[in-house]
């Protein structure tokens, strides 16, 4: 097999209730990524709004997949030849809520969307209230240097069978967008999870979460032994690495877990 990589920037920071302060953000730190010479930016769930707590402000922020935060996504990608991942607040089918969704962006527009589908009820939260669920569907995933990617949103890490959907589906790179929650044990779970999910699939991790202090931060680009290869700590700030498909194909010669597992993922009905 011919060796193939892709450089990546996970982007870490903390959106706030001002959209254009968010998108100034994603497109200075979109920049800087290219400029290390990354061909794709990861940003965190809610990139294009959120307020703590929730309220009905999430409703009037929400947009369509071809409104202003899209089309926005998709200049700074043309400007910085980038395929942008970022979460977006999505208007819904149900006037009372709205959808966790990602967004996957590059020159030409909307590549791929995932709309989140674990929400987080856990931890004394109850993200139902205000976001409608993801449908059950195929995995939409996307192409870039050869190697392909395919996206979850936060609370999803902690159901291995999402991430076995993916790497079902031919996914090289698990690309998570995250607001993981600050609290007792949540940074050890963050990242022990993402550890774990790299390390049964044999794939790499891309994980953006939001800076302290409300999300735990240590977003991180990990490899298909589950080592962690870029991270960027507690600030607001990116990381890059190179993601190279002879490691995924050498570390699947070592650890044949895929190849050697004897039940397959099935959507509950």
């Amino acid at each position: 097999m011919s060796q193939q990589y892709v450089a990546v920037a996970v982007a870490q920071f903390s959106p706030t209730g001002d959209a254009e302060a968010n998108l100034s953000v994603i497109s200075s730190m979109s920049r800087d990524a290219a400029d290390r010479g990354a061909r794709v930016v990861v940003f965190p769930e809610y990139s294009s709004y959120f307020v703590d707590p929730f309220d009905s402000s999430l409703r009037a922020h929400a947009e369509p997949l071809d409104g202003p935060f899209v089309r926005r996504l998709t200049e700074i990608a043309e400007k910085f030849d980038l395929h942008i991942v970022a979460g977006l607040l999505e208007k819904a089918d149900d006037d009372r809520r709205i959808r966790n969704t990602v967004v996957v962006v590059n020159a030409k527009g909307l590549q791929t969307r995932y709309r989140k589908q674990h929400l987080y009820d856990a931890f004394g939260q109850q993200e139902s209230d205000w976001v409608e669920p993801g449908e059950l569907e195929a995995p939409q995933t996307f192409v870039v240097g050869g190697m392909r990617f395919g996206t979850m949103t936060c609370y999803d890490l902690r159901f291995p069978e999402v991430t076995r959907v993916l790497v079902d589906a031919g996914v090289d790179v698990v690309v998570v967008a995250a607001e993981w929650v600050r609290g007792p044990l949540k940074e050890h779970h963050w990242k022990t999870l993402l550890a774990a999910r790299a390390i049964e699939n044999t794939v790499y991790l891309v994980a953006a979460d939001h800076a302290p202090p409300l999300g735990v931060g240590h977003s991180s680009v990990l490899d298909p032994t589950g080592v962690s290869i870029a991270s960027v700590g507690t600030g607001t700030n990116i990381a890059v690495a190179h993601l190279h498909t002879e490691l995924i194909a050498r570390t699947r010669e070592i650890n044949p877990a895929l190849a050697l597992r004897r039940y397959r993922v099935m959507p509950l009905t």
